[in-house]
């Protein structure tokens, strides 16, 4: 068998690396025409803390996505590969001068271990009329250092990677591979509007400083989508979420509008050291697609699993979004011939996907 995995953002390598694990013996090929800086994951902030309206087909599949993600990387963050793939614990507040809910989190209230009200002496830990907020540990997740660490992990594995631009799924049919592909996992972000002429697919475009400011040592969320993440090399101020802008230039008026508010929240931020600013189109649709289609490839029909429209949160969930595509693709295996195949499930006997699994 020879499996495919389109797109080398962290929702491809994340892909790639749950195929090996449940099928370690199978060929796998990872094609891309961007790698680490210039895909979008590479600028993400990376923290793991989900949006309280990020949705998959179902609330409980939604549910266990994150949880599978969490304790994917949680499982590393207690290894000695920690410092390598660049995940560390972190610690911070979410404020909000008007709105309660805003600091609130259904997701990680369950899952983390500390989520907690913050009380009326935090509230004046930042300058500004902060009225509610909560408090809470959670992990960081660098994509400077994690992409790779994924791709070396992915081809000491035996994986390959090829840079090859894709702009029909025709286009695998061309290629000189030692075999054809009998399914691809398409997990090329905001290119699939254009791959699988998805209208569903809109960019929610962001942008970003990245300064140097040591100092800074917990993370910070304000109101109008205002958060300060340190990380290893640099503190990341944002943000914005401009709903189906193309624009890919730094705007002038977003970074005043950005730094006069990360600034009058930590006003030591006034010193610190501008290394850059970023741009980057989130991948975003209402409800992350994860499903099955067959296309005719070179006349063989070849399964392609789609895994995109994860839009900002595409760091936080792709390790619990793998799980569930590459579940998908075992179940279809069943049905179609149907053998008695087992696989290891990260932490319980019945898959993210609702199918029941067998425990090796």
């Amino acid at each position: 068998m020879h499996i495919g995995v389109l797109g080398a953002g962290i929702v491809g390598f994340n892909t790639a690396l749950r195929i090996q694990q449940e099928f370690p013996n199978v060929q796998v090929t990872l094609i891309a025409d961007k790698f680490e800086e210039d895909t979008t994951s590479y600028g993400a902030a990376g923290i793991f803390r989900p949006g309280t309206n990020f949705l998959g087909p179902t609330p409980s599949i939604t549910e266990n996505w994150i949880k599978d993600s969490y304790n994917f990387y949680n499982e590393i963050l207690q290894s000695e590969e920690a410092h390598k793939a660049g995940i560390f614990e972190i610690s911070g507040y979410i404020l909000a001068s008007e709105h309660s809910f805003l600091t609130r989190n259904h997701f990680l209230e369950k899952l983390l271990p500390i989520y907690r009200k913050v009380s009326d002496e935090e509230l004046t830990l930042c300058v500004g009329d902060w009225k509610y907020g909560s408090y809470f540990t959670t992990m960081k997740i660098e994509s400077e250092d994690f992409l790779p660490w994924a791709r070396t992990k992915f081809e000491v594995g035996g994986g390959k990677v090829l840079c090859k631009k894709i702009e029909t799924f025709n286009d695998l049919g061309k290629f000189k591979l030692s075999a054809p592909f009998d399914v691809v996992f398409n997990c090329t972000g905001f290119g699939s509007k254009w791959l699988c002429n998805d209208t569903r697919l809109v960019p929610v475009r962001g942008q970003v400083f990245k300064v140097k400011a040591p100092w800074v040592k917990m993370f910070f969320y304000g109101d109008y989508d205002t958060y300060i993440i340190p990380g290893r090399r640099s503190v990341t101020l944002g943000g914005c979420r401009q709903l189906d802008s193309y624009n890919m230039t730094v705007s002038t008026h977003d970074s005043a509008a950005i730094w006069e508010r990360c600034t009058s929240i930590l006003p030591t931020l006034h010193k610190a050291e501008i290394l850059k600013e970023w741009v980057g189109l989130r991948p975003h649709r209402d409800t992350v697609r994860c499903e099955i289609e067959t296309f005719h490839i070179e006349n063989r029909s070849v399964k392609i699993i789609h895994q995109y429209g994860h839009g900002g949160y595409g760091v936080t969930t792709s390790p619990g979004t793998a799980k569930y595509s590459v579940e998908l693709f075992i179940e279809s295996l069943r049905r179609s011939t149907g053998c008695g195949l087992t696989f290891t499930p990260l932490d319980s006997s019945t898959s993210s996907c609702g199918a029941k699994v067998s425990k090796l």
